[in-house]
């Protein structure tokens, strides 16, 4: 046996955290989600914008949601494009997607229309949930819809309809361009609708045979960094097995925490922290704007959430808001983790958030990515958190480091690409083969990131694969570069 076969790492895991073996349920998301929804019917499902959407209101949204895609030609394992911002909007047609038994694909509203109509024609997407400014100046406007054969029914919605705000507020919120607008009109050979219409819709819905190993929950498409954004499959099971890896490692326990998170739906770190607040029964603050940091500092005041999640760039602009101070210690004190993803953090600026937020081993490096549902390290939640580590293998997660040029297995202490299997990993990329056999090979999903790990099974990240520079025969890491520049004052 190896040492990574061993899995060494195991010894370093809290003492609460299963070890191997992780007991998932083989079953559909949409039923889990379903039964979830009625443990505590009036408790709060989602705040938005002085706006509280309970369990028991999400549930019937969802229901007649769900019922509308099927009566309107859903059929099982069809793409449904969800392409909005933060709102409740979005988790109406994410949990109706799925209990319908489609597959629900996000879709930044940011894209351009060339962006837009290539994920849509990818996916085949047969229905778009979008805003209706995007839909009468992109889809409608810029000709996109002419541009999608298999796109029949677009729904739009616009995000003041869930906002807890008198109508004059909204009214002159629109006028003044806060909230974008557009004129939701018919176009030829499209079912156009509005998302209020749809939620009208009288529950009829048809129960779905899922596979939890086979079909797909989620199509997610990363962020491009090599090419054209590719769709990630990810099943039921990989969800699921993901969603109790976590639960199992934060020792969660069911309906007792409040969460907060600006990382947006469309992206799979925000739309994986809503499915295991909602798995749990538990309240999250929708976040739809990430820059309104006087508003994220009012929030964490008034809903005093237990878990908060976001990238480095959003804690620092909130620990350099002159408001943070306006948090009392109390609150502070009831955050039990401050997780942190998708960037570096620099240890300097930890240390620093740490003790401007009261947060002293409270904030957790993880490392994940679209492929891995997302989530494959984690660092402990009671133990030791190593600044500027990502983290320990989740449970029955096979990680090894590998030279990059002979796929050897590099010694602990090493810099080697990091690759894994894991019941929470990807089957592949769809419409893309020759990725699929660069990617995934004798069942190791190459993550493309280059890592080092310790002797207590901790990771390090270093570098991309592709971002590795070559300088006179010896390799330099551009992080390496980026740390000392992080310490220079003139920087």
């Amino acid at each position: 046996m190896t040492t990574y076969e061993s899995k060494f790492w195991t010894k370093s895991y809290d003492d609460h955290v299963t070890k191997e073996n992780l007991k998932i349920p083989n079953k559909g998301l949409g039923l889990v989600f379903d039964e979830a929804m009625q443990r505590f019917p009036d408790k709060p499902a989602c705040w938005f914008m002085k706006r509280e959407i309970s369990y028991k209101e999400l549930r019937d949204y969802v229901h007649r949601f769900a019922t509308f895609l099927q009566e309107n030609g859903l059929e099982k394992g069809d793409r449904v494009a969800i392409n909005l911002p933060n709102c409740p909007q979005y988790l109406i047609a994410n949990y109706g997607t799925i209990l319908a038994g489609g597959v629900a694909s996000g879709c930044s509203p940011l894209l351009s229309e060339d962006e837009i109509a290539y994920q849509l024609n990818d996916s085949k997407a047969k229905f778009i949930v979008t805003l209706d400014a995007v839909y009468a100046k992109i889809l409608k406007k810029k000709g996109v819809l002419d541009k999608v054969p298999n796109l029949e029914t677009v729904i739009a919605t616009n995000v003041s309809e869930f906002m807890g705000l008198s109508k004059i507020l909204v009214l002159l919120g629109k006028l003044l361009g806060k909230i974008p607008k557009g004129k939701v009109s018919p176009y030829p050979n499209k079912n156009v609708v509005k998302f209020q219409d749809v939620l009208k819709t009288e529950i009829n819905l048809k129960k779905v045979d899922i596979n939890p190993k086979k079909d797909l929950v989620l199509l997610q498409y990363t962020g491009g960094t090599t090419g054209r954004p590719k769709g990630t499959k990810i099943t039921h099971y990989n969800e699921t097995a993901n969603i109790l890896q976590v639960a199992d490692w934060l020792n969660l326990e069911i309906g007792e925490d409040v969460d907060l998170s600006a990382f947006p739906y469309f992206h799979i770190a925000g739309l994986f922290f809503n499915h295991c607040a909602v798995y749990h029964s538990d309240p999250q603050v929708c976040i739809a704007d990430p820059r309104d940091t006087d508003h994220i500092i009012k929030e964490i005041i008034d809903k005093r959430p237990t878990m908060i999640a976001n990238v480095p760039s959003l804690y620092l602009m909130i620990m350099n808001n002159p408001k943070v101070k306006t948090i009392p210690d109390e609150i502070l004190n009831h955050v039990n983790v401050f997780i942190t993803a998708a960037a570096p953090f620099p240890s300097e600026s930890i240390r620093e958030f740490e003790s401007v937020l009261n947060a002293k081993n409270k904030v957790m490096e993880v490392y994940g990515m679209t492929e891995c549902a997302p989530l494959l390290t984690m660092n402990p939640y009671l133990g030791d958190k190593k600044v500027g580590w990502v983290g320990l293998p989740l449970q029955d997660t096979e990680i090894r480091l590998v030279n990059i040029e002979t796929g050897e297995d590099v010694p602990l202490g090493e810099s080697g690409e990091i690759i894994a299997k894991g019941p929470q990993v990807t089957p592949g990329y769809l419409n893309k083969p020759e990725a699929n056999k660069k990617t995934i090979i004798d069942g190791w999903f190459h993550t493309g990131d280059v890592g080092i790990m310790d002797e207590d099974g901790y990771i390090k990240l270093v570098d991309r694969v592709k971002d590795m520079i070559n300088v006179s025969g010896f390799k330099v890491y551009s992080v390496h570069v980026e740390e000392v520049m992080t310490k220079q004052k003139y920087i």
